[in-house]
């Protein structure tokens, strides 16, 4: 909208001066400034780099400060750019200021380092701020500005250059206090330096492998030895470990089964990891990680429920110590499982029989050795013989009521389940319930783990599960589980106990039905608390799904609380819907199908079905099954409530839909038909027309020919009068003969015959085609 002479003003005014002393105000104009160049830069804007460039060297530190940050911006928005055009630009530009850069980041890290060595606490934080920021701009030229960086000198020495001024900002750290203000800074920058070796060998693995070395030796005499003492915080381990983790993973540094096929790369990558990874160093790091990492009790004694949902928690593993680390070991395991498997095995012989309650210690240890094993399950499959363990020693620890024992049945409890997918005798299943009945009896924190285990131990896609075996403790256990339901007080908790008892429900089915009794007059309470925590309510919708399926046609007693839920679920004007939706749909769908009769109420209900037609969403599909539930529940109620606006709807929907659309629309109108074939062609006669037109026309896709050809079959076969007006109605239209119009679209019908595929159509339309001999015509 602005014309070229504009733009040029405004262009040249955004970058007269930096001298903006708002902080949030002058990130917001870099923020602008870049969003101009991501369109203008270089071709409109050749000005703007070296006006930048000439600006962070000026000595006013404003001036200088607000240059660096929009240059930062500049560069972050750039190098954003994926079209090939665009990234030849920015590759021509780093190779430009690369140089520059470094000589940036280089001068004010010196100053920074000087400054901390002086004490001058304030200057040595605004250098720290402009050496973080020269970073961040080198960060996105080394990854992005570059085709094959491991060629370019400067690039090669920037990133060998990382290592040394880790050493000394770390060793910095050791003279700044936790609460000092530059504190702050300086760890974001240390955790700056590990992000430019994390992406530089996420986008350039092969480029990386000069530095794999270095980078292992690293990050492991940190993370797994006595150098990172006093100086390492949490969120550095956690990216050191990360740095290890992508090696190890990486798929460019493992050769082919068929090592000639392998590129030499890979070859040389695969050679320096073994050559790092020798036996004493992973069994070194294996111990560390378990006696040393895994030792995080404290806060699941603090947080019991907490603790849970962090266990269960999504690619935490990026950014949390706990997590991270048990990936870690679960990557090294796997990688190198012959080496370790021995190392790990002979740490559980060590813990072989009862441990002393008064040694904390021994305990701790105990819990990570646990952890472990469950951790690599999988890999231990063919060392452990799990069966014997659990007789011999797991569920003689499960028994153990002492209160210093609680992590271990915790952690034993976890354990079980880790190894049930892996390895565990069926046979075994009715001690296991046992001991779990017992444990939900206790009411302490190892109920926790316990939701963990049935986690494993009930879903559907576990073969083993027999539900005789399951049954003598069905009543203890559900009850035992809902007063867990009642006790426990975050929603993720909640949703979780949740999801065991809609799998209990869903195992059981039918003979669920004399214990849920609490459970449905829980429920409405639940419901009416969770109004604020819409995930909380998916997981009741869900729930109650299972338990019209196990309830059947008793699922009626459930009406007063279960449609207003339907109701709120499943209207558009209502703001839960976005999340309440699809279990909404399929709740009303069960309950449909489990209905012993159609009430007002579930009629009414059907209010919300318009505005999910107009929709046009993915849940079309379940918005057709409920409309033909409606119709083989009671069709004649139903279709004098809502067939005018059925057939409204209909009507807008085949103008824009996909051919499967199409189908569902069309053999809902059969149904119709089927079940009401006297009312069925009047209710949808605006729509037969276009139906007769598509016959004589021959639709050209087979599956919609077919249906067309079974709704017209219906008409003429079961309401011959309704189709000779349908006739007349079409000569008219098209302004030809009743005979000629009747003989085109037999011709057409007895043509596309073979496009029907199901005996079912076959036989109706032979006998609609029958139907016509016995007249006069």
């Amino acid at each position: 909208a602005l014309s070229e002479e504009e733009k040029t003003t405004l262009r040249a005014g955004l970058i007269t001066n930096f001298n903006e002393p708002v902080n949030q105000i002058a990130t917001q104009i870099s923020v602008l400034i870049a969003k101009v160049a991501r369109v203008d830069c270089p071709r409109q804007w050749p000005e703007l780099i070296p006006t930048l460039l000439e600006s962070v060297k000026v000595q006013d530190d404003l001036r200088q400060h607000r240059a660096l940050l929009t240059f930062y911006h500049v560069t972050k928005t750039l190098a954003s750019k994926r079209l090939a055009a665009d990234r030849k630009l920015f590759y021509d530009l780093a190779s430009g200021i690369y140089s520059f850069a470094c000589s940036l980041w280089n001068h004010h890290t010196d100053t920074f380092l000087q400054q901390v060595c002086t004490g001058d606490e304030a200057a040595a934080t605004n250098s720290l701020e402009r050496t973080l920021l020269s970073l961040k701009v080198l960060r996105k030229l080394t990854v992005h500005g570059f085709v094959e960086p491991h060629w370019s000198v400067e690039v090669m020495g920037f990133l060998h250059a990382v290592f040394e001024r880790l050493k000394q900002f770390l060793e910095c750290s050791r003279s700044i206090k936790a609460e000092n203000v530059c504190r702050d800074r300086l760890e974001k920058t240390i955790i700056l330096f590990t992000k430019v070796l994390l992406d530089f060998l996420d986008q350039h693995p092969f480029s990386f492998t000069p530095l794999i070395q270095r980078s292992l030796e690293f990050a492991v005499s940190y993370v797994f030895t006595e150098a990172g003492e006093g100086v390492v915080f949490e969120r550095f381990i956690v990216q050191c470990m990360n740095l290890i983790k992508m090696i190890v993973k990486n798929y460019a540094y493992k050769p082919s089964k068929n090592i000639e096929d392998s590129s030499p790369e890979t070859l040389e990558a695969h050679k320096i990891k073994t050559a790092f990874f020798t036996y004493p160093t992973l069994m070194e790091i294996c111990r560390r990680l378990v006696t040393h990492y895994f030792l995080q009790l404290t806060m699941w004694e603090e947080d019991p429920e907490g603790f849970t949902v962090e266990e269960t928690g999504g690619d935490s593993w990026k950014y949390s110590l706990r997590p991270c680390t048990e990936v870690l070991f679960i990557d090294i395991f796997h990688e190198y499982n012959q080496t370790l498997t021995p190392v790990l095995l002979e740490m559980v012989h060590s813990l072989h029989g009862s441990t002393n309650m008064e040694d904390t210690s021994a305990i701790l240890i105990k819990d990570a050795v646990y952890n472990a094993v469950g951790l690599a399950a999988y890999e231990l499959f063919d060392s452990v013989d799990f069966d014997q363990w659990f007789k011999n020693q797991l569920l003689a620890e499960l028994q153990v009521c002492h209160n210093r024992y609680k992590p271990i049945r915790r952690r034993v409890i976890w354990l079980i389940g880790q190894w049930i997918s892996v390895k565990f005798k069926s046979d075994l299943r009715p001690v296991l319930y046992e001991a779990i009945r017992n444990l939900l009896q206790d009411q302490d924190l190892v109920l926790q783990s316990v939701l963990l285990f049935l986690n494993d131990c009930l879903p559907v896609d576990d073969f083993e599960f027999r539900t005789d075996q399951f049954l003598p403790y069905l009543e203890s256990m559900f009850t035992l589980l809902f007063q867990l339901l009642q006790e426990v007080t975050q929603c993720d908790t909640k949703m979780h106990v949740l999801h065991v008892l809609s799998c209990v429900i869903e195992r059981v089915n039918m003979q669920i039905r004399p214990y849920v009794g609490c459970l449905v007059q829980y429920l409405p309470l639940l419901w009416k608390q969770s109004e604020e925590h819409n995930m909380l309510r998916c997981a009741i919708l869900t729930t109650l799904i299972h338990l019209v399926q196990g309830l059947g046609a008793d699922s009626k007693n459930l009406y007063p609380f279960l449609l207003p839920v339907i109701q709120l679920s499943t209207d558009v004007s209502q703001p839960p819907h976005v999340y309440l939706l699809e279990d909404g749909l399929e709740l009303w769908l069960v309950t449909l199908e489990n209905s012993p009769c159609l009430t007002p109420e579930l009629l009414r209900i059907f209010q919300n079905m318009s505005a999910l037609l107009e929709l046009s969403s993915e849940n079309l599909k379940n918005c057709f099954k409920i409309i033909n539930a409606y119709i083989f529940l009671s069709s004649s109620e139903f279709l004098q409530m809502y067939a005018a606006d059925l057939c409204r709807s209909f009507c807008e929907l085949l103008k824009d839909i996909t051919t499967e659309g199409q189908v569902q629309v069309l053999k809902v109108v059969e149904n119709v038909l089927k079940v009401n074939p006297v009312l069925g062609p009047q209710m949808f006669q605006p729509l037969l027309p276009s139906i007769f037109s598509g016959i004589i026309d021959g639709e050209r896709y087979p599956v919609v020919m077919s249906t067309y050809l079974g709704i017209m079959g219906r008409v003429l076969l079961q309401n011959a009068r309704f189709f000779s007006l349908l006739l007349s109605q079409m000569a008219c239209e098209l302004g030809q003969e009743l005979d000629q119009i009747l003989g085109n679209m037999i011709e057409m019908w007895v043509d596309r015959m073979d496009n029907i595929t199901q005996p079912e159509r076959r036989k109706l339309s032979a006998l609609a085609l029958l139907s016509l001999l016995p007249s006069l015509n």
